[in-house]
């Protein structure tokens, strides 16, 4: 009689880009917690599959003073893979030196209503904020509000040390990462012991690392030109779901001719977003109109203020008295920007508008045009969650914070209830269409392949993560 088969317990996901580092709270590249979300790294709550905020280290939590005080009861027995305890002093660490003064966190504006954090006990936190903020506990399950050990903490970029079910295994760089299963894991043992990470940015290369079974899966898979071949192949199952991926063609508000709002309406309507969908996602992709997910409940069709009309724009540069305009278009690596730059190329060409493209690598584009600001135009997803927000930030990259938007979100910051909060965001998602701030082309769809025998992938993206916890093999 044969042996039975070992359950297969590795898996090898791919993965388009290779995160700079591996500091979720220092870096604003989604690759990052693309590998250590929920994996090597936890917060006090996190994000489900579909989209719902759940207790992480923090097994439940009360809220007092009608918003303005959270008091989080922590899992005993949680242990970091270096050995030391997770307590209440590393919720107090974490979230201070997220929001201190010299902070890199990309996302610091997540941590500004917190006046302070006091460890009660070793198992009970309390975070005071300034003002009432029914959206704390969302806040608290981004990758960038994750719980750090004060101990490895210096070399957290590439020596990471967290609390999650994989702990820090090896990196290869530009090649792979690999997350092995921390034997101490305070909640359910994963069913993987070993996941490995491989960066393969090019498209063919991915399609012919699926098909020779180089990697087991790749949940954001950039080949969509394949997937109908995939699809067919009993190996294989497509996983398509939705993702919080605005994607853009952010514009530089504050720059001439920029400024001008009547520029910005010409090039919304110079674009034809069903064009962008269908030659650079090959049909997958929604149409958006302004900066908010299509499956969000407050979601609202806008697209039709900046419908495609070139006659229109042609219209609108001459009332613009500009000239003749010659805009730089500057495209990070990805396969969504690069294919969708030449199709946005060719459109604003019709209309009169003459564009540059500058192909630039991901640190090169997040050094320049990120932090920089030293762009017109630029094609990016936005896959950072509700994040409307930004539009509110003064120096954020496309340079609009208007007023009366920035008073807006100050509104949305105190409002508790779900009604108040979802006419909040319609009002806002109605101000940026409004106002041309940039061209929404499409929500980024999610489009995963993986092994036909790989089970507990997420099917949406809530965030930008590859959770492992509940994956696993069957025969």
């Amino acid at each position: 009689m044969a042996a039975p088969a070992l359950a297969q317990d590795a898996i090898t996901l791919g993965m388009v880009l290779e995160p700079p580092n591996l500091d979720p709270t220092g870096g604003a590249a989604a690759a990052i917690d693309e590998v250590v979300y929920a994996n090597l790294f936890e917060g006090l709550t996190r994000f489900g599959p579909d989209g719902t905020i759940q207790p992480a280290l923090a097994e439940s939590w009360e809220v007092q003073e009608e918003g303005r005080v959270y008091v989080f009861h922590l899992h005993k027995g949680v242990k970091f893979h270096d050995g030391s305890d997770f307590t209440a002093e590393d919720v107090v660490f974490s979230l201070d030196r997220a929001r201190a003064e010299d902070s890199t966190n990309a996302q610091k504006v997540l941590f500004e209503g917190i006046e302070s954090v006091e460890a009660v006990d070793p198992l009970t936190a309390r975070v005071t904020l300034t003002a009432p903020d029914g959206n704390f506990p969302f806040k608290m399950a981004w990758g960038d509000a994750v719980m750090l050990d004060q101990a490895s903490v210096a070399d957290i970029a590439t020596k990471p040390v967290g609390t999650g079910p994989f702990k820090f295994d090896n990196w290869v760089q530009g090649d792979r990462i690999i997350l092995s299963a921390f034997d101490d894991y305070w909640g359910d043992k994963p069913a993987l012991k070993t996941a490995t990470f491989r960066f393969i940015a090019d498209p063919t290369a991915a399609f012919a690392a699926m098909m020779a079974g180089d990697v087991d899966a790749f949940p954001n898979y950039p080949a969509p030109e394949t997937l109908a071949q995939l699809e067919a192949d009993p190996r294989f199952k497509v996983i398509v779901g939705t993702s919080e991926g605005e994607t853009i063609l952010a514009m530089n508000n504050a720059k001439a001719p920029l400024d001008n709002i009547k520029v910005r309406q010409a090039i919304a309507h110079a674009i034809n977003r069903q064009d962008i969908i269908d030659g650079a996602m090959f049909g997958y992709g929604t149409p958006i109109g302004s900066h908010f997910a299509p499956h969000s409940p407050d979601y609202v069709d806008l697209t039709g203020k900046s419908g495609f009309d070139p006659e229109q724009s042609k219209t609108l540069l001459e009332e613009a008295g500009v000239g003749p305009v010659a805009l730089r278009l500057a495209l990070p690596p990805t396969p969504y920007a690069r294919r969708g730059g030449e199709i946005v190329q060719a459109q604003l060409a019709a209309v009169g508008i003459q564009t540059q493209i500058t192909n630039m690598e991901w640190a090169q584009w997040l050094e320049t045009v990120f932090k920089g600001g030293d762009f017109d135009m630029t094609i990016i997803s936005h896959t950072e969650p509700l994040d409307i927000d930004i539009y509110a930030r003064p120096d954020y990259y496309f340079h609009y914070a208007k007023p009366e938007f920035v008073a807006l979100m100050g509104e949305l910051q105190k409002a508790t209830s779900p009604e108040q909060r979802g006419a909040l965001y319609q009002q806002a998602q109605e101000m940026i269409a409004d106002d041309y701030v940039n061209a929404f082309l499409f929500q980024l769809a999610k489009t995963g392949v993986a092994n036909a025998k790989i089970e507990g992938l997420w099917e949406n993206a809530p965030t930008q993560a590859n959770d492992l916890t509940k994956v696993h093999w069957v025969e």
